[in-house]
């Protein structure tokens, strides 16, 4: 990789993102990319400080006559969501994204782009870079592993920061200063199987494909199909008419996306095998009509494969598929005070068999923190009743709308300068590190914006190049006001 983004504006804003995708960074691999920003530092002769987990702070002082201004923390993280195409060789433990851009956008090939958030790293490096900037003291904060439960936030040590203004840049809308975001948790499940062999059955590989997928914070109000939900949903009207029994199954790799595929594999009596088959085939048609304007592509196959394996008895098939199938998944609770804004919501992330349990995984948002406990009290109680069990963790605050905001006020105000017109202040359902910083720093005034990215988490994810100049000309606007 090299000068592929070459003649983008800005410059420094998309050389730096070259850089950063130059190296793997998925959640959990964070070591070289921290690694480019202590770097990065080190080069400029920058003050930094590189903690246990990844997380990099570094520092750059006012510059000349901004001195009394109050400290700035420019704010985001290091980790993206690996996930590519079937057909895709790229190995994302080893290697960055292989970018490409026609000008107008930039995208990966073949996989997830990174752009949450490796573009507002950029950005802040850019800042950093730049000697001829009206700003005030500047705190860079790159954290690490955002996107599995905001770790590297949680883990920082809050005493190494003296800024209480933090300008977060990790949203997807241009023209959006969200302001408050939603607390959630994760919430493992497992479901004991039996196994025992039956020699006499046949065995079909179910597979569900053809969906959108998406963030499930971001995208969760959309309508579409949560492919684990839509294979246990189908596995459990079979078991009204015949005996099943569970072999494998698997579907989605993130707790915090949408799952757009998963698969199964069957085993079925030969006597039944024909009203199976045109079981799918009727599933897969009342789906697809059923969300045909929302997530049209959905397909559901059933296919004869040869399977020497020994599948799960009755008694724990139907108990795994049930947990799989009863439990809650999407929108839970609109907000009744804000229009159109999810108030509650879970999704069913991430599902796997081992040989002896169904796991599986949500991710439960709410900006109620009682909504949040109840939504994990139905899950633990469906799966107990299952006879399997459910545990918490990654759990994180919410960040609530501060009423008398500086900040907000500076930003709008150069919103107007940059756009010359009004920008949105909104809440997301998503959750966002601010919530934790809020947590940690007394009297923490924050705000997050970002330029337009689409269809994050998934191979279809793209920047938009003529956004992030704009967006970077906001930065330096707001970082000149507080001067």
């Amino acid at each position: 990789m090299g000068n592929i983004l070459a003649g983008l504006r800005p410059e420094k804003v998309f050389e730096f993102f070259e850089l950063l995708s130059s190296v793997p960074h998925g959640s959990g691999n964070t070591g070289p990319i921290s690694d480019i920003c202590v770097e990065f530092a080190r080069e400029r002769g920058l003050e930094y400080v590189k903690d246990d987990v990844n997380n990099v702070i570094i520092r750059k002082p006012a510059s000349p006559g901004c001195e009394s201004a109050p400290t700035v923390i420019i704010q985001g993280h290091l980790d993206m969501v690996c996930t590519k195409r079937p057909d895709c060789d790229i190995d994302m433990e080893k290697e960055g994204p292989r970018l490409a851009t026609d000008g107008e956008w930039v995208w990966a090939e073949g996989s997830s782009l990174g752009g949450d958030d490796a573009i507002g790293v950029a950005i802040a490096m850019a800042v950093l870079d730049d000697n001829d900037l009206v700003h005030p003291p500047i705190e860079a904060l790159f954290t690490v592993d955002e996107e599995t439960s905001l770790v590297g936030a949680g883990a920082l040590d809050a005493s190494l920061l003296k800024g209480r203004i933090l300008v977060n840049l990790d949203s997807e809308e241009e023209g959006v200063f969200t302001v408050s975001c939603a607390g959630g948790m994760r919430c493992d499940c497992n479901v004991p199987l039996k196994r025992e062999p039956v020699p006499e059955y046949l065995c079909y590989n179910v597979e569900v494909s053809g969906l959108k997928g998406g963030h499930s914070g971001a995208e969760i109000h959309k309508g579409r199909i949560n492919a684990n939900k839509a294979l246990a949903r189908f596995l459990y009207s079979a078991l009204s008419v015949m005996d099943i029994r569970l072999g494998e199954i698997s579907g989605g790799d993130f707790d915090n996306v949408i799952p757009k595929a998963a698969a199964a594999q069957v085993f079925v009596e030969p006597e039944k095998s024909d009203v199976f088959e045109q079981m799918a085939l009727d599933f897969s048609e009342t789906v697809k009509n059923e969300f045909a304007s929302t997530d049209g592509g959905f397909k559901l196959t059933a296919t004869l494969i040869t399977n020497d394996s020994d599948p799960a008895d009755s008694e724990s098939t139907a108990k795994a598929i049930t947990a799989v199938y009863a439990t809650p998944n999407g929108i839970q609770r609109m907000s009744p005070e804000i229009k159109d804004f999810v108030q509650t919501s879970l999704n069913l992330g991430v599902l796997r068999t081992t040989s002896n349990f169904v796991s599986f995984s949500y991710s439960i948002r709410s900006s109620v923190g009682s909504e949040k406990e109840e939504v994990f009290s139905r899950v633990e109680a469906i799966v107990a009743a299952c006879g399997g069990m459910s545990v918490k963790r990654g759990e994180y605050p919410a960040w609530a709308y501060k009423a008398d905001s500086k900040l907000r006020e500076v930003c709008l105000e150069a919103y107007r300068t940059v756009y010359g017109g009004e920008a949105r202040v909104e809440g997301i359902h998503a959750g966002l590190e601010c919530g934790v910083f809020a947590e940690k720093l007394e009297g923490l005034d924050a705000i997050s914006f970002g330029p337009d990215l689409r269809d994050i988490h998934s191979v279809r994810e793209r920047l938009n190049v003529a956004s992030t100049e704009r967006l970077y000309a906001l930065v330096c606007e707001i970082l000149r006001l507080f001067c």
